[in-house]
C-alpha cells in the first residue's frame, strides 16, 4: 500500500507542480531538500520499508520528507485543497489536469469527502443495490400479476373487420426508439451490474472486451435514440393529451385488477403516463445527461465534478423510466393480446377497438377519424365507418 501510494506521487509530481512547506507544525527541510523534490525522486531509491524504521509514527515533516518525499502533512494538505498545480496540459483542453484530488463535497447519500469518493459511494451504496433490486420487484411483480391474471384478452369474436390503428411512419418511429432503447438497456445493465453475475461465469478477458464493445455502442446507439424519442413525442403527442375520461380509468386502475370495462381513446391513460412520464420527462432528462456523459454539448466545460453529477442524475432517470417502460412492454406483448400484432401490422380487429378503446372506435364509427389512414397510391382515403 505505501509502495503504491508513493509511486502514484512520483508520477503525479509534475501535476501537482511546486509545493510549499506553509504548515505551522512542518520543521525546516534538511539541507539540499525541498518540499518540491517529489519531482525529481525515484521512486527506486525510496526504501520500500521505511514505514518499519523505529519511531516513523514520530518522524517530524521534514525527517520524512527525507525518506518519503511528498508523503507528510503538508503535501497531502495541499493535494487535498482542490488547487490546481501544474501542467503542461492548456485548460481548454484538460481543465482539471492540475488537479489531483477534488475537493470535499457531499451528494446525497454519501459522506462528506472528496468528490470522487463520494460519487463512489453513492453508486456503490445507493445506485446499484437500490437501483437494482427495484428492477428486479417490477419484475417480480409483472411475473406475479401474469400467472395471476394471464393475458388479457377480448371477449367478443372477431368480426374480420380492420381498423388501422398505426400508420407506417407511426410503427417506423416507435421500432426504431425500441430498438434503440433495448440495445441502451442491455449494455447498460452489464455495464452496472455484469461484474456480479457474468464476470465469474466469463473471466476478465472476455468481459472486458464484451463491456468495452457494448460501452462504445451505448455511446453511439445513445443519440439515435435521442432523435428517435423526439420524433416518437411529436408523433404520439396529440392523441395523449389528456381529458376527462383519463381520470375515470384511473380511477378504476383499468379494470386491470376487476376485469371491469373502462373505455378510453386511442390511447387511455395508462400509456398517456407511460407517455409523459417515461417518454418526455424521464426521457429527456436521460438524453440530457447521457449527451452530457457522451460529451457532445458544445461549450460545456466537462469536469470530473460535472461528469459525476450527470452519471448519478443518469441512472436514477434510467432505471425509473427502465421501470416504466417494462410494464408497457408487458402489455404490449405478452400482457394483452393484440396489442403487439397492432404495432406490427398496424392494423386491429373492430371487436379489439371496441373492447380496448371504445372511444377513439366510436369516433370511428361516428366518421370523425377514418378507419384507414394509409392508402395505397391513386386510392381515396377510407373514411366510411368500421362496420359499413
Amino acid at each position: 500500500m505505501l509502495r503504491s501510494l508513493l509511486a502514484a506521487l512520483a508520477l503525479c509530481g509534475a501535476t501537482l507542480g511546486p509545493l510549499a512547506a506553509t504548515a505551522a507544525d512542518a520543521q525546516p527541510p534538511a539541507s539540499g531538500t525541498s518540499m518540491g523534490a517529489i519531482q525529481s525522486a525515484n521512486i527506486f531509491d525510496v526504501k520500500p520499508d521505511a514505514s518499519q524504521d523505529p519511531g516513523y509514527a514520530e518522524q517530524t515533516n521534514a525527517q520524512r520528507t527525507q525518506v518519503q518525499p511528498g508523503n507528510n502533512a503538508p503535501n497531502w494538505r495541499l493535494v487535498n485543497s482542490g488547487e490546481p498545480g501544474y501542467s503542461s496540459l492548456p485548460r481548454s483542453q484538460a481543465p482539471e489536469a492540475g488537479v489531483l484530488i477534488q475537493r470535499f463535497v457531499q451528494y446525497p447519500g454519501s459522506a462528506y469527502t472528496t468528490a470522487g469518493e463520494a460519487w463512489r459511494q453513492v453508486r456503490n451504496d445507493w445506485l446499484i443495490p437500490y437501483g437494482g433490486s427495484l428492477l428486479l420487484i417490477v419484475l417480480v411483480a409483472i411475473a406475479l400479476f401474469y400467472f395471476a391474471k394471464g393475458p388479457i384478452t377480448v371477449h367478443g369474436a372477431e368480426t374480420g373487420r380492420r381498423i388501422e390503428r398505426f400508420t407506417y411512419f407511426e410503427r417506423a418511429a416507435h421500432w426504431t426508439n425500441a430498438v434503440a432503447f433495448v440495445v441502451l438497456a442491455i449494455s447498460g445493465l452489464v455495464m452496472a451490474f455484469g461484474k456480479f453475475f457474468l464476470l465469474p461465469v466469463m473471466g476478465s478477458a472476455l468481459f472486458g472486451w464484451m463491456t468495452w464493445a457494448l460501452k462504445t455502442l451505448h455511446n453511439f446507439v445513445g443519440p439515435l435514440f435521442a432523435v428517435s424519442l423526439l420524433v416518437v413525442f411529436f408523433t404520439f403527442i396529440r392523441d395523449n393529451l389528456p381529458s376527462r375520461d383519463d381520470i375515470v380509468w384511473l380511477r378504476k386502475g383499468g379494470g386491470l385488477f376487476n376485469n371491469q370495462h373502462v373505455p378510453s381513446g386511442r390511447f387511455n391513460a395508462g400509456e398517456k403516463l407511460v407517455f409523459w412520464g417515461g417518454v418526455m420527462f424521464l426521457g429527456f432528462i436521460v438524453i440530457g445527461s447521457g449527451l452530457v456523459l457522451d460529451r457532445v454539448i458544445p461549450g460545456l466545460v466537462y469536469t470530473r465534478g460535472t461528469m459525476q453529477i450527470a452519471h448519478m442524475v443518469h441512472a436514477v432517470a434510467t432505471i425509473l423510466m427502465m421501470c416504466m417502460f417494462l410494464g408497457h412492454i408487458y402489455l404490449g406483448t405478452i400482457g394483452m393480446r393484440g396489442a403487439y400484432k397492432a404495432m406490427k401490422t398496424g392494423y386491429v380487429d373492430e371487436t379489439w377497438a371496441r373492447e380496448h378503446h371504445e372511444l377513439w372506435y366510436n369516433d370511428i364509427q361516428a366518421g370523425k377519424i377514418p378507419a384507414e389512414r394509409t392508402r395505397p397510391a391513386g386510392k381515396k382515403p377510407d373514411t366510411r365507418p368500421a362496420n359499413a
